[in-house]
């Protein structure tokens, strides 16, 4: 499956030409020298995603489950979609020791593990951001044909929750189950899929239009109304959370999207050239950096909010030193100014009896 989570790898470590017939140019195969460096700088920009995704949403989930009423709704899509993240965000430091030492030493068993992790982190992401955004959709837009009801609100919350994990799970085992490990004449071992045939590629052109475009296609229809609804000057007051919950979704949309279609341009896009080989390849690593990084982005658009960086300064135990020295700081002033009132107090007091 490393084909269609990391393209395909153009370069490689010679800088021979085969050729069927010299007189026909078409048939003649390049293979160019490999550019470590690019693969280098993913291989170290994944494991810096991966430190900042997991301490930015652990902290996030320690946030809600502090301070936040998990009832809510949005507290409940922004808690899975957490750990939506973190799922994804374990497989990092896998495919960064692949990318230095181009050798899966970690066994089928991880191999498919991985596989399944990849695609659980992405696909619930996906359709969590959808369930969200729906729930926007009802919530501004037919709030008068469809009456609010809380109780009705968290069911369905939860149950296209429980969905997003479901379906998720599945649509990965179906991947998972399509990769092994393969040990090449060089003995260095590959995690990919067990035959390269269309069927791979048409299941994979399937799950991304149904699991990523279908999606997208469903948010652009729902934000245009919610965004034609909530610019009427009646309905202001419902800037801040849709503004959110925008900034969330549209987020995913700009990290993920180059990376999705460069994949579909890789299958379609064969070049010959080196030149060509070497752009897209450079083109496709600086897309999946993009793409990767998106699991670190939700913590770091919630902590904007005010509300959550009060959140997070009481969670710290920076907070809870600084709060102790302001306290000790009040009392020490407060009982200065005892000692004057009563020195004051004592001096009033004298000043009269000698006066008398």
């Amino acid at each position: 499956m490393l084909q269609l989570m990391f393209g395909k790898n153009y370069m490689v470590k010679n800088s021979k030409m085969s050729k069927r017939s010299m007189n026909d140019s078409e048939d003649v195969e390049y293979l160019c020298e490999e550019i470590v460096h690019i693969e280098t700088i993913s291989a170290a920009l994944f494991i810096l995603v991966f430190i900042f995704s997991v301490a930015g949403n652990t902290l996030l989930l320690c946030v809600l489950a502090v301070y936040e009423n998990l009832k809510n709704v949005t507290n409940l899509f922004v808690l899975n979609l957490a750990c939506s993240d973190l799922v994804f965000a374990i497989t990092l430091p896998f495919w960064a020791y692949f990318y230095l030492h181009k050798d899966w030493v970690f066994g089928d068993f991880c191999c498919k593990f991985m596989t399944a992790a990849y695609f659980v982190g992405l696909y619930s992401s996906v359709i969590l951001l959808t369930a969200m955004t729906v729930d926007r959709f009802i919530t501004v837009v037919l709030h008068n044909y469809w009456p609010s009801n809380c109780v009705r609100r968290q069911r369905c919350a939860v149950g296209a929750c429980v969905a997003a994990w479901v379906i998720s799970t599945a649509a990965s085992l179906i991947d998972a189950i399509k990769v092994e490990t393969r040990t090449y004449w060089n003995n260095l071992t590959e995690c990919s899929p067990s035959s390269d045939g269309l069927d791979v590629n048409v299941g994979h052109y399937v799950q991304v239009s149904l699991l990523f475009f279908l999606p997208f296609v469903i948010i652009v229809f729902c934000y245009s109304a919610i965004l034609k609804t909530v610019l009427q000057p009646s309905n202001r007051k419902r800037h801040r959370t849709v503004v959110v919950v925008l900034c969330v979704v549209a987020t995913f949309f700009i990290c993920w999207g180059p990376y999705n279609i460069l994949l579909i341009v890789e299958t379609i896009f064969k070049p010959s050239a080196c030149n060509d080989k070497e752009r897209l390849n450079i083109a496709f690593h600086i897309c999946q950096i993009l793409a990767f990084s998106h699991c670190c982005m939700n913590p770091v658009l919630y902590m904007l909010s005010q509300k959550w960086q009060k959140h997070l300064l009481h969670l710290l135990p920076c907070d809870k030193v600084c709060r102790k020295n302001r306290e000790r700081g009040i009392g020490l002033s407060t009982s200065v100014i005892q000692n004057t009132i009563s020195v004051a107090q004592k001096s009033t007091v004298v000043l009269e009896l000698h006066s008398k």
